[in-house]
Formats: C-alpha cells, structure tokens, sequence
C-alpha cells in the first residue's frame, strides 16, 4: 500500500509541473515528464538530490531526442557537481529547477 502512495505522488508532481510549464505531460519510459515546443522537462521526485552522472543522463537522451533546452525539476535539489557541471557546459541549455 504505501508503495501506490509514492507512485502517485511522483505522478501528481510531474502533473502538477508540467501545468504549471504550461506544457503537455507525456511521461513513462524513455520519455521526457513533460515537453513544450522543444523544451524538454525531467520531474525527479525524491528525497536524495540529484547527482551529476543522472544529470549527464537526462541531457544526453534530450539532446538526442532533439531538444533545444532542457529544465530538471527536483523537489530535493541539487548536488554541488551537479549544478558546476550544468554551469560550466550547458549554463544557455539547460535550466537546474527546485520546486
């Protein structure tokens, strides 16, 4: 029972994020939470933040998929690599979020 609960958190919050983009949620594997135009949006949902190698990626399969910006949405934020990583190679592309 508790696992439905997180379940449908992660899905309300990528929901939730895509509106508030004003962007169509897609979701589900191997797809981007939520695209607008050609901006793709990653929603990870957890209580860890996200690293730098989920980071790499989550650019890497957007770039590939024909995206001209990225946003990453995370309700934990960040890990210092992370965000330098972003910064110093993709700070035009891509758009670090926490919500």
């Amino acid at each position: 029972m508790g696992r439905r609960k997180r379940i449908r958190g992660w899905r309300i919050k990528e929901a939730i994020s895509a509106k508030q983009h004003r962007a169509k949620r897609l979701g589900g594997p191997s797809k981007p939470d939520y695209v607008r135009g050609d901006v793709y949006g990653e929603v990870k949902h957890r209580k860890k933040k996200v690293t730098k190698p989920e980071i790499k990626k989550i650019i890497q399969k957007a770039l590939r998929r024909g995206a001209s910006k990225v946003e990453i949405v995370s309700t934990a934020g960040f890990t210092k690599p992370a965000q330098q990583y972003v910064k110093r190679y993709y700070s035009e592309k891509v758009k670090l979020l926490r919500t």
